[in-house]
């Protein structure tokens, strides 16, 4: 399992190349890993959609 900080990373990463689209890509990466059967990595991709959704709008120095 990915760690907190590793988490926000990833999350400020995809905030930085995808900008809005960030929670979506991540969305989307947490449906294929499901339903490619890679529970761990579904659970990494949801963690950083949550991330994602928890600060993009509230820390700007975030992204």
């Amino acid at each position: 399992m990915m760690d907190a900080v590793q988490t926000v990373e990833v999350a400020r990463a995809l905030l930085s190349a995808h900008g809005g689209r960030a929670e979506a890509v991540a969305a989307r990466k947490t449906r294929e890993a499901k339903a490619a059967g890679h529970a761990p990595d579904a659970e990494h991709w949801e963690a950083i959609r949550k991330a994602i959704e928890e600060r993009s709008g509230l820390h700007p120095s975030f992204a």
